[in-house]
């Protein structure tokens, strides 16, 4: 199958309004196989609660089935399950929906087909989901867009629902543009329309994705890449007459302006774009503000303070300085990111009490390991530090509640934690360091 998708990317980039008129056939059983080996175990099961493995028991006559079922068109996908998780910074919850495991499956196929075809014709403002780029390389781009070009002004978008809103008329047409195979477009399609169950309830989709899916993401980058990507860069750009930039990682997405003018103006352009198609900004969450070296001196000049901050992939970016005194953009781990995080270990720590507690010590090194490997970057080191005070404060307090005598009392637990450390926080991402394979964007 490799081989396959390698030659499928190779005429996507030579021939970019070229149509594949013949890739379902990919999904047979020897593929789809290969799909189940790469599927990792222990995830949440769909409504029927079939695990990996209990699937892999008869993998040969069960994708043999699958297969025979796609040929006859009778193949329709189970409606996914619905759950719920928190939502950081918001009481809300976001709703995922979960599929039936031999729909993982099928998803995963597709995908790996669309992301050979698209994935060549992606604009290099686009980080989500994508091959040999990630949050770090969005971060550092928007670096060098704020640092070295003349930004002078951001304007940080919150697209609302984005994910339940999705337009499936548009969502299909997009794919026509690419795709003129009527029986993958059938199962796709199949997919949207699939449905979901809660509570025991079936609930028809005419609409969104469902967050969960495997084959969301790069539904959602193509949906994006025609409604907003080539849309900035064929008409928002090239109407500008200062710089104009994009850095967009899945629906979350800051522009940066030269000129307050253009800034308003494609703000207001945005509105009606998104309406057309379906989607809409949430106001509450979106503003245009200063931002950038000339703005940290207008502030300063007229005795403001320092110049608003925006959010963008879980950081807080502000105006700063560097230890030569010259202006710097810094980023900080977002507040709610914050707070979010330390419910849920407040939570885990006040469940699990009474688990043996280097048992205990291991889960928050796994935890904090993964904390740091996202949230240690350049500038953020008292951000994690602080983080981390206040999770050593979560863990002597609940480990003293795991009976009514106290386990410890501080001066033990600062010599526990030095028999068995947590993990010191060192940074691990420079942002003034670009990786090769994304350099070449600026």
């Amino acid at each position: 199958m490799e081989t396959k998708l390698i030659r499928i990317a190779e005429l996507a980039k030579e021939r970019p309004d070229m149509k594949f008129t013949s890739v379902v056939y990919l999904l047979n059983e020897e593929n789809l196989k290969q799909c189940h080996h790469e599927l990792p175990a222990g995830k949440a099961t769909g409504i029927l609660r079939i695990t990996k493995e209990e699937y892999g028991k008869n993998l040969d006559e069960n994708i043999a089935k699958l297969v025979e079922r796609m040929k006859k068109k009778s193949y329709k996908p189970i409606p996914v399950r619905r759950t719920y998780i928190a939502k950081a910074g918001s009481d809300k919850k976001r709703p995922l929906g979960i599929p039936e495991y031999e729909d993982k499956i099928v998803q995963r196929g597709i995908a790996k087909i669309l992301n050979a075809m698209y994935e060549p014709i992606f604009l290099d403002s686009s980080f989500g989901f994508r091959p040999k780029r990630n949050c770090h390389d969005a971060l550092k781009i928007l670096n060098v867009y704020i640092e070295k070009r003349y930004t002078n002004f951001i304007v940080d978008v919150d697209i609302k629902g984005f994910f339940d809103n999705v337009n499936h008329e548009w969502l299909m047409k997009f794919l026509k543009h690419r795709l003129a195979d009527p029986a993958f477009l059938g199962i796709i399609s199949r997919f949207l329309k699939g449905g979901y169950m809660e509570e025991g309830n079936l609930y028809k989709t005419d609409s969104g994705t469902p967050q969960g899916g495997i084959i969301s993401p790069i539904l959602a980058n193509i949906y994006l890449h025609y409604v907003l990507d080539l849309w900035f860069e064929k008409t928002i750009r090239k109407s500008c007459t200062g710089h104009a930039y994009m850095v967009r990682y899945a629906d979350d997405f800051v522009c940066c302006f030269q000129s307050e003018s253009e800034a308003n103006n494609f703000y207001r352009d945005l509105i009606l774009r998104l309406k057309k198609f379906n989607l809409e900004i949430a106001e509450d969450k979106t503003k245009i503000i200063p931002f950038g070296k000339y703005a940290e001196k207008n502030s300063k000049r007229k005795g403001t303070g320092k110049p608003e901050t925006f959010e963008f992939l879980g950081f807080t970016h502000f105006c700063s300085q560097s230890k030569y005194g010259n202006f710097r953009v810094k980023r900080k781990t977002s507040g709610k990111k914050i707070r979010a995080k330390m419910k849920e270990c407040k939570e885990w720590l006040k469940a699990n009490r009474t688990m043996n507690i280097h048992n205990v010590i291991k889960r928050l090194q796994r935890s904090l390991n993964g904390y740091y490997n996202y949230y240690c970057i350049t500038d953020n080191s008292r951000s994690v530090r602080n983080f981390v005070d206040k999770m050593k404060t979560l863990l002597f307090k609940w480990m003293n509640r795991r009976s009514q005598r106290k386990s410890f009392n501080f001066e033990k637990f600062t010599l526990f934690l030095i028999k068995f450390p947590l993990p010191t926080p060192k940074t691990k991402v420079n942002i003034y360091e670009l990786r090769e394979e994304i350099s070449y964007i600026l």
